[in-house]
């Protein structure tokens, strides 16, 4: 392309997609990218369509893409092209910053997952996880996270899980960081495909559970919800070392949104566990797991929630009443 071709996408692309903030720098870069080609030189709550068993209720588990506004629909494949290109080669934070927004809000439409990652868009998004600015490293999980409805990506994603979870244990309680990693896991928590790489973080995971706030609460139980959905992970979950006091998040004054998931993912447990006791599979848990907090003695949680019963609120009474099924057939 030549350089008034570049400085014609340049112009494009701002006008579509970039704040006015680093509009000079991006032109600039890619100015001097057509430059030295010249020169001979080098160079948001959205359900997705996936139909899976696990989630709330037994049905599809619950994903999200951000919602977005329209003009980062109108780019083209040579623009997100383009601004992949100055992403893995500036060094500008803001720049970075500023077109990982602009990916992030492409890859709320489908028709550019498949784009981006024919680019080795994902590998190149993915390298700004590493990054220590917690703004960059929060665009690139939220760029990944409506990436992750597509099931192909998904496969190229998983390579930075690991990282992905050490972020989440290691950030700030409730930070913009920690909630970005927690979302995409929930999206690569729907299929069973990746739920032994979850499994050494299940314990802080119910560490959050325990400590964080409302909306850290409801992340992390969508992801154990998906978890427990898979009879595979009955056994590493109730191994998992867990706070007692998540017996407490059984109560109607506690928020609506939490008491439903974490009764589903005591009821999927307890049905898993009374699965295992068919089989003849008995295992011994040590006294801190999340099997001695919820199961150790059945009556216990039997008792706690029998109150819950009185809500109005249909789904969790069905919840309720699957625990207590399960929990009576434990007891004998």
């Amino acid at each position: 392309m030549s350089q008034a071709g570049r400085v014609t996408v340049a112009r494009s692309l701002l006008a579509l997609a970039l704040g006015t903030g680093v509009c000079y720098c991006v032109y600039r870069a890619l100015c001097t990218r057509g430059k030295k080609h010249v020169n001979g030189g080098g160079i948001l709550d959205r359900v997705s369509g996936m139909t899976v068993r696990a989630g709330v209720n037994g049905g599809s588990p619950e994903t999200k893409s951000e919602n977005i506004p329209k003009p980062a629909g109108d780019l083209e494949a040579h623009h997100l092209q383009t601004l992949l290109h100055i992403l893995s080669s500036c060094s500008h934070s803001s720049t970075q910053e500023q077109i990982l927004v602009t990916l992030c809000n492409s890859a709320a439409f489908s028709a550019n997952h498949d784009i981006i990652r024919n680019f080795n868009g994902i590998h190149i998004i993915g390298e700004s996880l590493s990054h220590s600015n917690p703004r960059i490293k929060t665009g690139a999980l939220n760029a990944l996270n409506n990436l992750s409805m597509n099931l192909q990506n998904q496969e190229q994603i998983q390579v930075f899980l690991i990282d992905i979870l050490k972020d989440i244990k290691e950030s700030t309680l409730n930070s913009e960081v920690q909630l970005a990693g927690l979302r995409l896991v929930v999206n690569m928590s729907v299929t069973d495909n990746y739920h032994e790489k979850l499994e050494e973080s299940i314990p802080s995971l119910l560490g959050l559970v325990d400590k964080g706030n409302n909306i850290t609460k409801i992340h992390v139980l969508k992801i154990l919800v998906n978890l427990s959905a898979n009879p595979l992970m009955t056994i590493p979950l109730l191994a998992s070392k867990a706070p007692a006091s998540l017996i407490f998040l059984f109560d109607r004054n506690i928020n609506r949104d939490v008491l439903i998931r974490v009764l589903t993912f005591a009821a999927n447990l307890s049905e898993n566990l009374v699965r295992e006791q068919q089989d003849n599979r008995p295992c011994s848990y040590k006294e801190d797991s999340l099997y001695g907090t919820l199961f150790e003695d059945p009556a216990v949680l039997q008792g706690t929630i029998l109150q819950l019963l009185l809500f109005s609120d249909m789904e969790i009474k069905e919840q309720v009443n699957r625990c207590i099924r399960n929990v009576e057939r434990l007891k004998h």
